[in-house]
């Protein structure tokens, strides 16, 4: 499936085992967002609020490395103003990238956090398509299952496309959270809280692009159904000691979609996305048979 002008890349270090994503948006591109996670790492996150003038955005960034890897940011606006891409001012356009984090220090090399130039590699690497999933971009380090002690296991970048009446959505997903993939047998006995090391520690982060025309209020109500999609898939999820942060956006090309339909639409694909990047995250760190 094609998203008219929408291109994904990454950047990663598989030694480091960290990585960074980015979502390049066609110019008008609308886009809000929604926080639940109670220790999020965001990059200008207030302007997608509904009220807020700015009505466009040009790319999203997807980053390991905490809060030092929102330096990648500063390289994807770096690459967007080469390309004259940006919010108009009187001085010359100025690029609007948003940016999310995730933590994957304590699994690699701490040192080695996406920075600049990786930003602006991954904006030279992307290409049309979700692309595949697994232990690359931002989700080369992620991990999950860390609310149950001795159960961590690999997380992973995670995508999925759907299609319903000539509306396309595509939601890419960094899956580094607090819990595991929901399953059937749920043990329902809970592991104390909070977990042993688990504070600030974790976060799934992702992006839903459709190319549906939407209001940014509208985009924030998608947004909504989107953590309602990472609910399905993982447990538990919106801790204090995750920072899970989903955002919207919306190119407009294929015209005006019911937004209920929309919603459900966009709730299934996060799902889909979130658990392709799990199960091919773990395939790919996998010891060779």
């Amino acid at each position: 499936m094609t998203l008219e002008g929408v291109a994904v890349g990454h950047w990663e270090d598989r030694a480091a085992r960290t990585g960074v994503s980015v979502v390049v948006l066609p110019p008008g591109t609308v886009a809000s967002g929604e926080i639940r996670g109670g220790a999020p790492g965001t990059r200008e996150w207030a302007l997608l609020d509904p009220g807020a003038t700015v009505g466009a955005v040009d790319a999203v960034v997807l980053t390991g490395g905490s809060a030092f890897g929102l330096a990648a940011c500063d390289g994807v606006v770096r690459w967007c103003e080469q390309q004259g891409r940006g919010w108009p001012t009187p001085a010359g356009p100025v690029p609007i990238v948003v940016g999310m984090v995730l933590y994957d220090l304590s699994v690699g090399d701490p040192a080695r956090r996406p920075g600049p130039d990786e930003g602006v590699s991954a904006c030279q690497a992307a290409t049309a398509g979700a692309g595949r999933s697994g232990a690359l971009g931002a989700g080369t380090g992620a991990t999950v299952g860390k609310w149950r002690p001795g159960h961590e296991s690999p997380g992973g970048l995670g995508t999925a496309d759907t299609d319903d009446g000539g509306v396309t959505l595509r939601a890419v997903f960094a899956v580094n959270a607090l819990g595991d993939l929901r399953g059937p047998g749920l043990d329902p006995d809970l592991p104390p809280f909070p977990p042993a090391g688990s504070e600030g520690t974790n976060t799934t982060v992702g992006v839903v692009v459709t190319d549906a025309a939407l209001t940014k209020g509208e985009c924030l109500l998608l947004a909504r159904a989107a953590h309602d999609g990472m609910a399905r898939a993982l447990e538990p999820v919106h801790t204090a000691y995750d920072g899970d942060a989903v955002v919207v956006a919306a190119t407009g090309t294929a015209g005006p979609a019911s937004l209920d339909r929309l919603r459900v639409l966009t709730a299934r694909v996060v799902e889909t996305a979130i658990r392709r990047g799990v199960e091919a995250g773990r395939a790919d760190w996998a010891p060779p048979a």
